[in-house]
Protein backbone atom coordinates (compact mmCIF):
# COMPACT_ATOMS: atom_id res chain seq x y z
CA UNK A 1 0.00 0.00 0.00
CA UNK A 2 1.09 3.47 -0.80
CA UNK A 3 0.73 6.95 1.67
CA UNK A 4 -0.89 9.91 0.54
CA UNK A 5 -1.91 12.73 2.55
CA UNK A 6 -5.90 13.46 2.91
CA UNK A 7 -4.99 17.26 1.13
CA UNK A 8 -3.52 16.13 -1.65
CA UNK A 9 -6.55 12.86 -2.64
CA UNK A 10 -9.34 15.65 -1.48
CA UNK A 11 -7.61 18.34 -3.86
CA UNK A 12 -7.13 15.71 -6.88
CA UNK A 13 -11.01 14.38 -5.90
CA UNK A 14 -11.94 18.06 -6.02
CA UNK A 15 -11.09 18.17 -9.51
CA UNK A 16 -12.22 15.77 -11.05
CA UNK A 17 -15.41 16.51 -9.81
CA UNK A 18 -14.71 20.24 -11.13
CA UNK A 19 -14.13 18.02 -14.70
CA UNK A 20 -17.28 16.69 -14.34
CA UNK A 21 -18.93 20.25 -14.20
CA UNK A 22 -19.23 20.73 -10.42
CA UNK A 23 -19.20 24.10 -9.05
CA UNK A 24 -16.22 25.47 -6.85
CA UNK A 25 -18.62 24.32 -3.70
CA UNK A 26 -20.08 21.23 -4.79
CA UNK A 27 -16.63 19.71 -5.44
CA UNK A 28 -15.44 20.91 -2.35
CA UNK A 29 -18.63 19.10 -0.66
CA UNK A 30 -17.94 15.83 -2.32
CA UNK A 31 -14.30 15.51 -1.95
CA UNK A 32 -14.81 16.05 1.71
CA UNK A 33 -17.65 13.39 2.06
CA UNK A 34 -15.04 10.59 0.23
CA UNK A 35 -12.02 11.82 2.15
CA UNK A 36 -13.95 12.10 5.62
CA UNK A 37 -14.62 8.21 4.80
CA UNK A 38 -10.64 7.32 3.94
CA UNK A 39 -9.79 9.44 6.99
CA UNK A 40 -11.92 7.79 9.31
CA UNK A 41 -11.01 3.83 7.98
CA UNK A 42 -14.38 3.69 5.99
CA UNK A 43 -12.03 2.67 2.91
CA UNK A 44 -14.81 1.47 0.62
CA UNK A 45 -16.48 4.52 0.44
CA UNK A 46 -13.29 6.56 0.09
CA UNK A 47 -11.59 7.76 -3.12
CA UNK A 48 -11.74 4.10 -3.88
CA UNK A 49 -15.69 4.91 -4.84
CA UNK A 50 -14.63 8.21 -7.08
CA UNK A 51 -14.58 6.00 -10.21
CA UNK A 52 -18.36 5.01 -9.48
CA UNK A 53 -19.53 8.04 -9.58
CA UNK A 54 -17.57 9.19 -12.51
CA UNK A 55 -18.87 6.03 -14.68
CA UNK A 56 -22.38 7.30 -13.44
CA UNK A 57 -21.68 10.33 -14.90
CA UNK A 58 -20.39 9.17 -18.43
CA UNK A 59 -23.64 7.00 -18.62
CA UNK A 60 -25.81 10.08 -17.57
CA UNK A 61 -27.06 8.51 -14.58
CA UNK A 62 -25.57 11.19 -12.34
CA UNK A 63 -25.83 14.77 -11.88
CA UNK A 64 -22.26 16.34 -10.95
CA UNK A 65 -24.19 20.06 -10.47
CA UNK A 66 -27.33 19.04 -8.84
CA UNK A 67 -29.96 21.57 -7.90
CA UNK A 68 -32.07 19.91 -5.04
CA UNK A 69 -35.70 21.38 -4.69
CA UNK A 70 -37.97 20.94 -1.72
CA UNK A 71 -40.95 19.60 -3.37
CA UNK A 72 -43.37 19.45 -0.36
CA UNK A 73 -42.76 20.65 3.45
CA UNK A 74 -44.35 21.68 6.51
CA UNK A 75 -43.05 23.19 9.55
CA UNK A 76 -40.71 20.78 10.69
CA UNK A 77 -40.59 18.34 7.42
CA UNK A 78 -39.71 18.62 4.02
CA UNK A 79 -39.40 16.10 0.89
CA UNK A 80 -36.34 16.99 -1.25
CA UNK A 81 -35.92 16.19 -5.27
CA UNK A 82 -32.29 15.83 -5.42
CA UNK A 83 -32.15 16.34 -9.32
CA UNK A 84 -30.44 12.99 -10.21
CA UNK A 85 -27.38 14.26 -7.72
CA UNK A 86 -24.28 12.98 -6.44
CA UNK A 87 -25.84 11.83 -2.70
CA UNK A 88 -22.58 13.62 -1.70
CA UNK A 89 -23.74 16.68 -2.75
CA UNK A 90 -27.20 16.25 -1.78
CA UNK A 91 -27.39 15.21 1.39
CA UNK A 92 -25.64 17.94 3.09
CA UNK A 93 -28.23 20.24 1.36
CA UNK A 94 -30.95 18.26 2.99
CA UNK A 95 -29.13 18.71 6.18
CA UNK A 96 -28.81 22.47 6.21
CA UNK A 97 -32.79 22.36 5.76
CA UNK A 98 -33.22 19.92 8.50
CA UNK A 99 -30.80 22.42 10.89
CA UNK A 100 -32.73 25.22 9.64
CA UNK A 101 -36.58 23.52 10.59
CA UNK A 102 -34.90 22.46 14.12
CA UNK A 103 -34.03 26.01 14.86
CA UNK A 104 -38.38 26.99 14.87
CA UNK A 105 -39.64 23.98 15.45
CA UNK A 106 -37.41 22.15 17.20
CA UNK A 107 -36.39 18.99 14.95
CA UNK A 108 -36.23 18.68 10.95
CA UNK A 109 -36.66 15.69 8.82
CA UNK A 110 -36.33 15.65 5.00
CA UNK A 111 -37.06 12.70 3.11
CA UNK A 112 -34.89 12.81 -0.20
CA UNK A 113 -35.44 11.16 -3.67
CA UNK A 114 -33.84 11.38 -6.98
CA UNK A 115 -30.14 10.88 -5.55
CA UNK A 116 -27.50 8.68 -5.75
CA UNK A 117 -25.04 7.34 -3.25
CA UNK A 118 -24.03 9.76 -0.80
CA UNK A 119 -21.13 8.42 0.94
CA UNK A 120 -20.81 7.57 4.57
CA UNK A 121 -24.00 7.82 6.72
CA UNK A 122 -21.85 9.51 9.05
CA UNK A 123 -20.59 12.39 7.95
CA UNK A 124 -24.17 13.89 6.95
CA UNK A 125 -25.27 13.16 10.81
CA UNK A 126 -22.15 15.00 11.99
CA UNK A 127 -23.00 18.39 10.39
CA UNK A 128 -25.81 18.82 13.10
CA UNK A 129 -23.25 18.88 15.91
CA UNK A 130 -22.01 22.41 15.39
CA UNK A 131 -25.62 23.38 15.84
CA UNK A 132 -26.19 21.36 19.09
CA UNK A 133 -28.42 19.23 17.82
CA UNK A 134 -28.15 15.50 16.95
CA UNK A 135 -28.05 14.32 13.47
CA UNK A 136 -29.16 11.42 12.07
CA UNK A 137 -29.07 9.99 8.15
CA UNK A 138 -29.90 6.93 6.72
CA UNK A 139 -29.78 5.76 2.91
CA UNK A 140 -30.97 2.89 0.82
CA UNK A 141 -29.08 1.42 -1.86
CA UNK A 142 -29.23 -1.13 -4.62
CA UNK A 143 -30.51 -4.82 -3.35
CA UNK A 144 -27.91 -6.89 -2.53
CA UNK A 145 -29.48 -8.39 0.87
CA UNK A 146 -31.40 -11.29 1.16
CA UNK A 147 -34.66 -10.94 4.19
CA UNK A 148 -34.15 -13.84 6.52
CA UNK A 149 -35.17 -16.87 5.96
CA UNK A 150 -35.14 -15.96 2.00
CA UNK A 151 -32.64 -16.48 -0.74
CA UNK A 152 -33.83 -13.43 -2.91
CA UNK A 153 -32.20 -10.33 -3.20
CA UNK A 154 -34.20 -7.06 -1.95
CA UNK A 155 -33.36 -4.84 0.16
CA UNK A 156 -29.60 -2.91 0.27
CA UNK A 157 -27.04 -2.53 3.19
CA UNK A 158 -29.27 0.64 4.28
CA UNK A 159 -27.06 2.24 7.00
CA UNK A 160 -28.09 4.34 9.96
CA UNK A 161 -26.13 6.96 11.55
CA UNK A 162 -26.59 9.17 14.60
CA UNK A 163 -24.32 11.43 15.81
CA UNK A 164 -24.51 13.08 19.15
CA UNK A 165 -22.67 15.99 21.03
CA UNK A 166 -20.62 16.20 24.26
CA UNK A 167 -19.09 19.07 26.17
CA UNK A 168 -15.79 17.99 26.96
CA UNK A 169 -15.99 14.56 25.37
CA UNK A 170 -15.59 13.80 21.60
CA UNK A 171 -19.35 12.84 19.79
CA UNK A 172 -20.87 9.82 20.12
CA UNK A 173 -20.92 8.58 16.36
CA UNK A 174 -22.89 5.39 15.55
CA UNK A 175 -22.30 4.81 11.60
CA UNK A 176 -23.60 0.79 10.63
CA UNK A 177 -24.47 -0.61 7.83
CA UNK A 178 -28.05 -2.96 8.87
CA UNK A 179 -26.07 -6.03 7.49
CA UNK A 180 -22.44 -7.24 9.13
CA UNK A 181 -20.48 -5.22 6.99
CA UNK A 182 -21.00 -2.55 4.02
CA UNK A 183 -20.44 -4.27 0.18
CA UNK A 184 -17.64 -2.31 -0.02
CA UNK A 185 -15.80 -4.82 2.42
CA UNK A 186 -16.20 -7.14 0.24
CA UNK A 187 -15.04 -5.38 -2.72
CA UNK A 188 -12.06 -4.36 -0.93
CA UNK A 189 -11.28 -8.05 0.36
CA UNK A 190 -11.64 -9.06 -3.79
CA UNK A 191 -8.88 -6.07 -4.47
CA UNK A 192 -7.04 -8.20 -2.02
CA UNK A 193 -8.24 -11.59 -3.27
CA UNK A 194 -9.20 -12.59 0.00
CA UNK A 195 -12.29 -14.84 1.57
CA UNK A 196 -14.54 -13.23 3.58
CA UNK A 197 -15.39 -14.42 6.94
CA UNK A 198 -18.73 -16.96 7.43
CA UNK A 199 -21.77 -14.73 8.08
CA UNK A 200 -21.10 -12.04 5.26
CA UNK A 201 -23.16 -13.72 2.98
CA UNK A 202 -24.70 -16.37 1.16
CA UNK A 203 -24.96 -18.32 -2.33
CA UNK A 204 -27.83 -18.54 -5.38
CA UNK A 205 -29.42 -21.15 -2.95
CA UNK A 206 -29.17 -20.09 0.43
CA UNK A 207 -25.77 -21.96 1.64
CA UNK A 208 -23.57 -19.81 3.30
CA UNK A 209 -20.19 -18.80 1.49
CA UNK A 210 -16.49 -17.32 2.30
CA UNK A 211 -16.19 -16.40 -1.36
CA UNK A 212 -15.59 -12.37 -1.59
CA UNK A 213 -17.03 -12.50 -5.77
CA UNK A 214 -20.16 -14.25 -4.44
CA UNK A 215 -22.59 -11.34 -5.39
CA UNK A 216 -21.54 -11.93 -8.94
CA UNK A 217 -22.09 -15.08 -8.78
CA UNK A 218 -25.88 -14.79 -7.91
CA UNK A 219 -25.40 -14.84 -4.34
CA UNK A 220 -26.70 -12.42 -1.73
CA UNK A 221 -25.56 -10.32 1.67
CA UNK A 222 -26.98 -11.15 4.99
CA UNK A 223 -28.69 -9.28 7.56
CA UNK A 224 -26.92 -8.03 10.56
CA UNK A 225 -26.96 -11.18 12.71
CA UNK A 226 -26.30 -13.75 10.01
CA UNK A 227 -28.72 -15.79 10.78
CA UNK A 228 -32.32 -16.25 12.75
CA UNK A 229 -30.53 -17.73 15.42
CA UNK A 230 -27.99 -15.18 15.90
CA UNK A 231 -30.89 -12.01 15.18
CA UNK A 232 -31.13 -12.00 11.34
CA UNK A 233 -34.54 -10.80 11.63
CA UNK A 234 -33.24 -7.95 13.94
CA UNK A 235 -30.96 -7.29 11.15
CA UNK A 236 -33.65 -7.25 8.81
CA UNK A 237 -36.16 -5.35 10.86
CA UNK A 238 -33.05 -2.84 10.87
CA UNK A 239 -33.40 -2.62 7.16
CA UNK A 240 -36.65 -2.29 6.17
CA UNK A 241 -37.10 0.37 8.09
CA UNK A 242 -34.13 2.40 6.81
CA UNK A 243 -35.74 1.23 3.19
CA UNK A 244 -39.01 2.73 4.22
CA UNK A 245 -38.01 5.66 5.51
CA UNK A 246 -35.56 7.12 3.13
CA UNK A 247 -37.85 5.55 -0.16
CA UNK A 248 -41.37 4.78 0.31
CA UNK A 249 -41.47 8.04 2.48
CA UNK A 250 -40.06 10.38 -0.01
CA UNK A 251 -40.80 8.85 -3.58
CA UNK A 252 -37.46 7.14 -4.14
CA UNK A 253 -37.32 3.51 -5.55
CA UNK A 254 -37.24 0.87 -2.99
CA UNK A 255 -36.58 -3.00 -2.91
CA UNK A 256 -35.53 -4.18 -6.06
CA UNK A 257 -36.05 -1.17 -7.87
CA UNK A 258 -33.45 0.89 -6.03
CA UNK A 259 -31.06 1.31 -8.48
CA UNK A 260 -27.18 -0.19 -8.76
CA UNK A 261 -24.77 2.08 -8.14
CA UNK A 262 -22.14 0.07 -10.47
CA UNK A 263 -22.83 1.68 -14.55
CA UNK A 264 -22.59 -1.26 -16.11
CA UNK A 265 -25.23 -2.48 -14.37
CA UNK A 266 -28.86 -1.09 -15.65
CA UNK A 267 -31.51 0.07 -13.45
CA UNK A 268 -34.53 -2.18 -13.14
CA UNK A 269 -37.05 -1.54 -15.75
CA UNK A 270 -40.95 0.07 -14.44
CA UNK A 271 -39.27 1.78 -11.45
CA UNK A 272 -41.76 2.19 -8.34
CA UNK A 273 -40.29 5.99 -7.47
CA UNK A 274 -37.21 8.75 -8.54
CA UNK A 275 -33.32 7.53 -7.92
CA UNK A 276 -32.28 6.13 -4.73
CA UNK A 277 -33.67 7.53 -0.72
CA UNK A 278 -31.98 9.36 2.01
CA UNK A 279 -33.60 10.38 5.14
CA UNK A 280 -31.76 12.99 7.62
CA UNK A 281 -32.67 14.60 10.93
CA UNK A 282 -31.65 17.25 12.98
CA UNK A 283 -33.11 17.29 16.76
CA UNK A 284 -32.23 20.33 18.77
CA UNK A 285 -31.28 19.36 21.84
CA UNK A 286 -32.79 22.33 24.11
CA UNK A 287 -36.07 21.28 23.05
CA UNK A 288 -35.31 18.62 25.33
CA UNK A 289 -34.23 20.14 28.44
CA UNK A 290 -30.87 22.93 28.41
CA UNK A 291 -28.27 21.81 25.95
CA UNK A 292 -25.14 22.49 28.49
CA UNK A 293 -27.13 20.46 30.79
CA UNK A 294 -27.66 17.34 28.73
CA UNK A 295 -23.54 17.38 27.41
CA UNK A 296 -22.19 17.49 31.00
CA UNK A 297 -25.31 14.39 31.15
CA UNK A 298 -23.80 13.10 27.80
CA UNK A 299 -19.95 13.40 29.11
CA UNK A 300 -20.95 11.57 31.92
CA UNK A 301 -22.27 8.69 30.55
CA UNK A 302 -19.11 8.21 28.39
CA UNK A 303 -16.85 8.50 31.18
CA UNK A 304 -19.19 5.71 32.83
CA UNK A 305 -18.82 3.52 30.09
CA UNK A 306 -15.10 4.40 29.39
CA UNK A 307 -14.68 2.75 32.60
CA UNK A 308 -17.10 -0.57 32.47
CA UNK A 309 -14.74 -3.28 33.46
CA UNK A 310 -12.97 -5.15 30.32
CA UNK A 311 -12.82 -8.55 29.91
CA UNK A 312 -9.17 -8.32 28.39
CA UNK A 313 -7.32 -5.89 30.47
CA UNK A 314 -5.38 -5.50 26.89
CA UNK A 315 -8.33 -4.56 25.18
CA UNK A 316 -10.38 -1.32 26.63
CA UNK A 317 -14.28 -0.34 26.35
CA UNK A 318 -15.22 1.78 23.24
CA UNK A 319 -17.25 4.53 22.58
CA UNK A 320 -19.50 4.38 19.49
CA UNK A 321 -17.21 6.41 17.03
CA UNK A 322 -13.88 6.27 19.08
CA UNK A 323 -12.03 3.93 16.12
CA UNK A 324 -12.50 6.33 13.57
CA UNK A 325 -11.79 9.16 15.66
CA UNK A 326 -8.20 7.66 16.41
CA UNK A 327 -8.02 6.26 12.60
CA UNK A 328 -8.90 9.90 11.64
CA UNK A 329 -6.08 11.57 13.93
CA UNK A 330 -3.38 8.83 12.91
CA UNK A 331 -4.51 9.15 9.01
CA UNK A 332 -4.56 13.09 9.27
CA UNK A 333 -0.33 12.81 10.64
CA UNK A 334 0.65 10.06 8.63
CA UNK A 335 -1.41 9.87 5.84
CA UNK A 336 -4.37 7.85 3.33
CA UNK A 337 -3.16 3.89 2.33
CA UNK A 338 -4.66 3.31 -0.87
CA UNK A 339 -4.12 -0.21 -2.23
CA UNK A 340 -2.45 -0.44 -5.63
CA UNK A 341 -5.65 -1.47 -7.43
CA UNK A 342 -7.28 1.84 -6.27
CA UNK A 343 -4.19 4.06 -7.29
CA UNK A 344 -4.33 2.11 -10.73
CA UNK A 345 -8.23 3.61 -10.76
CA UNK A 346 -7.19 6.46 -10.04
CA UNK A 347 -4.77 7.43 -12.23
CA UNK A 348 -6.82 5.87 -15.53
CA UNK A 349 -9.29 8.42 -14.01
CA UNK A 350 -7.03 11.05 -13.86
CA UNK A 351 -6.33 10.18 -17.62
CA UNK A 352 -9.72 10.17 -18.82
CA UNK A 353 -10.39 13.78 -17.05
CA UNK A 354 -7.05 15.19 -17.70
CA UNK A 355 -6.17 15.03 -14.36
CA UNK A 356 -2.70 13.83 -13.24
CA UNK A 357 -2.97 11.39 -10.61
CA UNK A 358 0.69 11.37 -8.88
CA UNK A 359 2.35 8.26 -7.94
CA UNK A 360 4.04 8.50 -4.78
Amino acid sequence: MKLYSSSYLKQFTKEIFLKMGATQAQAETAASVLIAADLRGVDSHGVARLSGYVRLWEKKRLNASPSPKIVYETPSTAVMDGDLGAGLMVAPEAMKTAVEKAKTAGTGWVAIRNSNHFGIAGYHAMLALEHDMIGISMTNASPLVSPTFSKSRLLGTNPIAVAIPALQQPPVVIDMATTPVANGKLEVLQRKGENIPEGWAQDKDGNASIDAEILKKGGAMLPLGSDRIHGSHKGYCLGSMVDIFTAVLSGANYGPWVPPFVAFLDPPKNPVGEGIGHFIGAMRIDAFRPAEEFKKHMDNWIETFRQAEPVDPNQKVLIPGDPERMLEQERQANGIPLLDPVVKDLTNIGKELGVQFKKH
